[in-house]
């Protein structure tokens, strides 16, 4: 399907071979219609479960350590501290 030259959705010019509209969204995958500028991004609409939504953002709980290091900076840590003895060791 060929672009328009202006967004049926908004009446942005649309520039020749584009795939989306520059300024809402439109595309040819949705027909240039009137859902592309919000549809896909998670935006919140009539049917938004704010219960759902902070149980799929925040259910993830990290793996840390004892005293709540995450593992990541203990790894830097114990690589920090054998550089540090090997370093010594060189100058006994």
């Amino acid at each position: 399907m060929k672009a328009p030259e202006s967004c049926p959705n908004c009446g942005a010019d649309v520039p020749a071979g584009a795939k989306v509209c520059p300024e809402c969204g439109a595309d040819e995958q949705t027909g240039w219609s009137d859902e592309a500028h919000a549809s896909g991004l998670g935006l919140p609409d009539d049917s938004f479960d704010y219960g759902e939504f902070v149980k799929q953002e925040f259910s993830q709980v990290k793996k840390r350590l004892p005293y709540g290091i995450h593992w990541f900076w203990f790894v830097v840590a114990m690589v920090v501290v054998v550089v540090l003895v090997v370093g010594a060791l060189r100058f006994f």
